[in-house]
This record gives structure tokens, C-alpha cells and sequence, in this order.
């Protein structure tokens, strides 16, 4: 699981996810990607079983590049616990996607079977996503 080896602050706020993505929107280092729609908190589970769900497709074969990284914590306070007494525990980690964003890369597939891993990877997030490639991007802005 994904996770950093060590933060300043052990705890964060939660804060706001506004606006659009404006770094990491555009195919850096693959053919197709999974660019996300709307904003979210992606788990470090849901990035594990997406890339799970991509490798196994590829079937060992091309490269998969995975673009956002659960820097953020997720605090959450025991069950039936009264209020007050401070902030809770870590309990996992979360990546802030905002829509725009490219969170996986792959290359080195036919086209067929990309679409087919990316696919099998949508299903994994709890936020909308659509695949993207290169030549769409690159015609998009020109």
C-alpha cells in the first residue's frame, strides 16, 4: 500500500478540493491514460487495486506509470466514542484528485487491450474517470 515514509504533521484538515487540476493534465509518459472527472479523495487502497487490475490485464507486458501519490491523512475517531478529546487516529491515506488530473499512464499495448486495462481499472475508484490518449490531448490544444 502506498503511504509516505514520514510526514512533518501527522495530522492534516481536510480542506477544500475547488477548481480544476492544473498540473498533471496532460500524458507525460504513456500512450493512454485515466484522467479523472470530478474531485475526490482516492484511498491508497483504490490506487492498489486499480494498479492490481491493470497489471493483470497487461499480462506482463508494457509499462504503467502511477501519477498521484496518498500524501494526505485520513483521521477517524473509534466507534461510540464521545466527542471532544482531540482529534482521531490515522486511518489511511488519501490522494486529493481534482478533475483534470491524469492518475494513470500506460504504453507498449495495443490499443484494445489498453482501453480493456484501463477500463477494468475505473471500476476501482469511487470518483468519475475517463480514458484519455496522447494524439486526443495533443489535438485538443492545437
Amino acid at each position: 500500500m502506498l503511504m509516505p515514509k514520514r510526514v512533518k504533521y501527522r495530522k492534516q484538515m481536510r480542506g477544500r478540493m475547488k477548481g480544476k487540476e492544473t498540473r498533471g493534465v496532460e500524458i507525460a509518459f504513456g500512450e493512454y491514460g485515466l484522467q479523472a472527472l470530478e474531485p475526490g479523495w482516492v484511498t491508497a487502497r483504490q490506487i492498489e487495486a486499480a494498479r492490481r487490475a491493470i497489471v493483470h490485464a497487461m499480462k506482463r507486458r508494457g509499462k504503467v506509470w502511477i501519477r498521484i501519490f496518498p500524501d494526505k491523512p485520513y483521521t477517524k475517531k473509534p466507534p461510540e466514542t464521545r466527542m471532544g478529546k482531540g482529534k482521531g487516529n490515522v486511518e489511511y491515506w488519501v490522494s486529493v484528485v481534482k478533475p483534470g488530473r491524469i492518475m494513470f499512464e500506460i504504453a507498449g499495448l495495443p490499443e484494445k487491450d489498453a482501453l480493456h486495462a484501463l477500463n477494468l481499472a475505473r471500476y476501482k475508484f469511487s470518483i468519475k474517470t475517463r480514458i484519455v490518449a496522447r494524439h486526443e490531448l495533443a489535438g485538443e490544444q492545437a
